[in-house]
């Protein structure tokens, strides 16, 4: 239950993740703002909205980063439990071998097996 609200948790912020880095300007955006580009009346102020994306961006990331730390530490708990708990691990499992019964014939093979003939016909690599 508390795997799958992280796993959720986890996925959503990765998606609003990429979305917020997508939606960000490059450097080079900046400098037009500082020669009068009407960056004074967006709704984030005049510095626009660099400071909130930018500290949104690092909040989620932090977020991320928790989660990923979570996930990682419930799958070795996970992992140590099956271990220790004595339960067969999946790479482990094998199938019975089959059973051969005694009324199946044996195909008996008598002489030798022939061989392909050799031709001197064959020209060289060299």
């Amino acid at each position: 239950m508390i795997e799958t609200v992280v796993v959720v948790i986890h996925l959503l912020v990765a998606i609003a993740l990429v979305g917020l880095v997508l939606m960000q300007q490059g450097k080079g955006a900046e400098t037009g703002a500082s020669f009068g580009a009407g960056a004074s009346g967006t709704v984030f102020g005049s510095q626009g909205s660099a400071t909130f994306l930018s500290r949104l961006t690092a909040v989620l990331a932090t977020v991320f980063f928790v989660t990923s730390l979570g996930l990682a530490y419930y799958a070795s708990n996970k992992a140590s439990f099956e271990r220790d708990a004595g339960l067969p691990s999946p790479a482990l499992q094998t199938q019975p071998a089959p059973v051969i019964s005694e009324d199946v014939p044996v195909l008996e093979v008598e002489g030798q097996v022939p061989q392909a003939p050799v031709s001197d016909d064959v020209p060289s690599a060299e």
